[in-house]
């Protein structure tokens, strides 16, 4: 087995760098231009760029992809964790990152885990902002359609998991099946 390329390293670790560093950046610059609704504060604050299409609104996704598992952002952050260190696992221990276009899907997601696990650990708001809410993912990012379509709001680490997972599935539809030597140099 070879060596993953120092190159590759650096490539993840730039990736992981500037996709987390853009999404924490993009949200504290929402949040603190429209602050979300609060309890005490329930208004809800939208800044529309384009009138029923495309605006800045400020959200707390205490849940997952779309909402799902409202109030479960501590499991949420465990997993995170989790596919942290698989990922981690996956492109150096077991080489993975030989091949490039897993380098730069796995470093896309890895940089939308931390965007979003910072979130979930709530280390982007002092304890006492939102009291009685629990910690949960900002999303800011809205689009809409004549007031009949709404997509749930979502972040720039929602759209660096889901582009890397694009290029991941991608990468498995077009990955070439391995040769008989190949499968023979790898070690049992």
């Amino acid at each position: 087995m070879s060596a993953v390329p120092k190159s590759r390293y650096l490539l993840f670790i730039a990736l992981t760098g500037i996709g987390a560093s853009l999404d924490l950046w993009t949200k504290s610059w929402a949040f603190a231009w429209l602050p979300p609704p609060t309890p005490a504060n329930p208004t809800n604050n939208t800044y529309w760029i384009w009138q029923d299409f495309f605006a800045i609104q400020t959200t707390v996704n205490q849940g997952a992809l779309f909402g799902v598992g409202q109030g479960y952002s501590l499991a949420f952050a465990l997993l995170s964790v989790v596919a942290a260190i698989g990922i981690l696992w996956w492109l150096f221990i077991s080489a993975a990152a030989k091949d490039l276009l897993l380098t730069i899907s796995l470093g896309s997601i890895m940089g939308g885990i931390i965007g979003n696990l910072y979130d979930r650990l709530g280390l982007w708001h002092a304890a006492d902002v939102f009291v009685g809410h629990q910690n949960g993912v900002r999303d800011w990012i809205l689009f809409t359609y004549q007031d009949r379509y709404h997509w749930p709001n979502f972040n720039i680490a929602d759209s660096l998991l889901m582009c890397g997972a694009g290029l991941l599935l991608w990468h498995a539809f077009t990955q070439p099946p391995e040769s008989e030597e190949e499968e023979e140099e790898k070690p049992e």
